[in-house]
């Protein structure tokens, strides 16, 4: 049975501004999970930032990617430059009950300024790499700099792989099953919004064998 296309509108990216390509993506590209990146500077500074351009790619070897924008004047923002010269990060996942202090750590303090000690954050030291982790956050993962893609002027995608995880007592079973309600993690909407991931539910994917019982029931009920 021949199906017409449903009508839809269409943008060309080749003819849009950075701006609004910018817009249409964080639009739709959603609920996207929140990286509240750690890093330390060549002193042994620690700064603290939230990126949503970001997400697991990969789990043999284990990838995390990092979208990192640099200052409109090009220059590198602090996590870009601190993983660049120390070559480790540690992502700490934002819980909702960290919604708070992650929104203190975006602000656009001057180079220098303590983000943790801002938002009134306790600091773990990193194990396995400099970075600290956020004690706060639910889940920690350490990272080692695996590749940095500069993709353009004004980003870079890092690739960081996973030394190892850090989880909240309780929050992983012993199944490595990690309880999505516990961890009631932030995701990042368009503009200023945002969402939580404890409202879940599941949805096995169909064996080839179970599609074509089900088409047949379908076939057979009209």
């Amino acid at each position: 049975m021949n199906r017409t296309a449903p009508v839809s509108d269409r943008f060309d990216f080749a003819e849009l501004g950075a701006r609004d390509r910018y817009k249409l993506l964080i639009g739709s590209v959603v609920p996207r999970p929140i990286a509240w990146v750690t890093t330390v500077d060549e002193q042994g500074r620690p700064n603290a930032a939230p990126f949503s351009f970001f997400n697991c790619l990969s789990s043999d070897p284990a990838i995390l990617a990092l979208g990192v924008e640099n200052h409109s004047d090009m220059r590198f923002k602090d996590t870009g430059h601190n993983i660049r010269v120390t070559e480790e990060f540690t992502v700490n996942i934002v819980g909702f009950d960290n919604l708070d202090a992650m929104n203190v750590t975006a602000v656009p303090f001057g180079a220098g300024v303590n983000e943790l000690e801002m938002a009134g954050l306790t600091m773990i030291p990193g194990e396995f790499v400099s970075s600290p982790q956020i004690a706060e956050a639910p889940v920690r993962f350490e990272c080692k700099r695996h590749v940095t893609l500069n993709i353009g002027k004004s980003r870079e995608i890092i690739l960081g792989e996973v030394l190892a995880m850090h989880a909240r007592p309780g929050l992983v079973n012993d199944r490595f099953h990690v309880d999505a309600a516990a961890l009631d993690a932030l995701g990042r909407m368009g503009g200023h919004g945002y969402c939580r991931s404890n409202a879940t539910f599941d949805l096995p994917t169909m064996s080839e064998t179970e599609w074509n019982s089900r088409q047949h029931q379908k076939t057979a009920g009209r």
